[in-house]
């Protein structure tokens, strides 16, 4: 069973990688977000960034390190990039600073 969903398996995982890397590359050059995560993301570039890291992670993961019996590293750095494109996800959801002005104090 497993041999003969092996190949849809793989079409499937480079179509999401793929479809990953557009979305980083539409977010970073025109500012377009996906709808479906629209209205939560305020730095669209950055998110770009973080899809297009997260791509490039998950390709690595995926499609070498699934060689039997060898761990290599190269597998283990795209994971760790993939988790690292988490992080910028969440960065790109919370506004950065604005230059020129200093911080308020809510205190005062």
């Amino acid at each position: 069973m497993l041999i003969t969903m092996h190949p849809y398996l793989v079409v499937a995982g480079a179509l999401a990688v793929t479809l990953m890397a557009v979305a980083g590359v539409a977010a970073v050059t025109t500012g377009w977000v996906v709808p479906l995560g629209r209205h939560r993301v305020v730095r669209p570039r950055l998110w770009g960034y973080g899809q297009l890291l997260g791509a490039v992670g998950c390709a690595l993961w995926m499609f070498l390190g699934v060689f039997p019996g060898r761990l290599d590293v190269v597998p283990l750095i795209g994971w760790f990039l993939f988790m690292g494109s988490l992080g910028v996800g969440m960065l790109a959801q919370r506004p950065g600073r604005v230059r020129g002005r200093p911080p308020t104090n809510s205190a005062s």
